[in-house]
């Protein structure tokens, strides 16, 4: 509990500290969406199954409107089980479909491609009552960088016709991809919004990569990371790093990790830098495995 009530006045400190970051790029994405949106049947937003709320862009919020939409929390395997059960409850008191799913190793077309069938079924119907016999369903793909798009299109169609990268900003353009014979989806790229008026959320989204590490230092990434597991991980800290926080400071905890890890200079002191490295590559290959950064019970949505 103790450690629980530190982190969340540490994360209160960060919000009076917002950042801005928007590459020209991403004002040119939201137009193309936005102009394409009448086109479409309906739009799947993947989120990130680790921080379902702060992988959710306010600005696509309000361009997709009252459009059916179906939420996909991808990379499940790499979230806590339990907390995004809690989210997809969520979604749902919020009378909006959504799954969790895992499009790298899951096998999702047959899912996918009922679930859009199903929530357009009165638009089948209509077509098939006006004598249209094969109505082409046509679906959006929207998200912020680094949720997984590309792969999540890539396994509904089972080959590769989307790029996929570990990392924000692929996609850069918008193209049309048959996934089944009366169905198309409109991969876009990932969009940002222009300011994180919350720190946390800007924290949140580099922390699992989807802004670039320049945005904020890793240091910082770091020690909300050691926190957050402080707080709520606890025996992931143990079984990766073999140390327990405590009332460690967070200077002490990173000590501590570089030397249980052999991460020392020849000078005799902690290697920092290799420290943070590691702990970041940690998090964002799921070595820690399991790891959900955002629960539904801290947020006042």
């Amino acid at each position: 509990m103790i450690q629980c009530n530190r982190f969340k006045k540490e994360v209160m400190k960060m919000n009076n500290n917002p950042i801005q970051w928007y590459p020209g790029h991403m004002q040119k994405a939201k137009v193309q969406i936005q102009d394409s949106l009448k086109m479409v049947d309906l739009v799947i937003e993947l989120k990130d199954a680790r921080i379902p709320k702060s992988s959710t862009n306010p600005l696509l919020e309000g361009i997709i409107g009252q459009k059916p939409r179906l939420i996909i929390l991808n990379k499940k395997d790499m979230a806590d089980d339990a907390r995004s059960e809690e989210w997809l409850k969520y979604y749902e008191k919020a009378n909006t479909k959504s799954l969790a799913i895992d499009s790298a190793h899951q096998n999702i077309q047959g899912l996918i491609i009922k679930e859009i069938k199903e929530m357009l079924k009165a638009k089948l119907e209509k077509a098939k009552a006006r004598g249209i016999r094969k109505k082409v369903l046509r679906v959006m793909v929207v998200g912020i960088p680094n949720v997984g798009k590309s792969t999540f299109i890539n396994a509904i169609v089972k080959k590769r016709v989307a790029k996929s990268e570990n990392r924000p900003g692929v996609t850069k353009s918008l193209q049309w991809i048959k996934i089944h014979e009366d169905v198309e989806l409109l991969d876009t790229p990932g969009v940002l919004w222009p300011k994180f008026e919350s720190r946390d959320v800007a924290v949140k989204l580099a922390l699992i990569g989807s802004i670039n590490d320049k945005v904020v230092d890793k240091k910082e990434l770091v020690f909300y990371a050691l926190r957050h597991l402080s707080a709520h991980y606890p025996d992931k800290l143990k079984s990766r790093y073999d140390v327990s926080a405590n009332d460690l400071s967070d200077e002490e905890l990173v000590d501590l990790i570089a030397k249980n890890m052999n991460f020392i200079k020849k000078s005799g002191l902690s290697d920092e830098e290799k420290t943070y490295d590691f702990i970041l590559a940690d998090i964002r290959n799921n070595r820690l495995s399991n790891v959900t950064w955002e629960f539904l019970d801290e947020q006042d949505a």
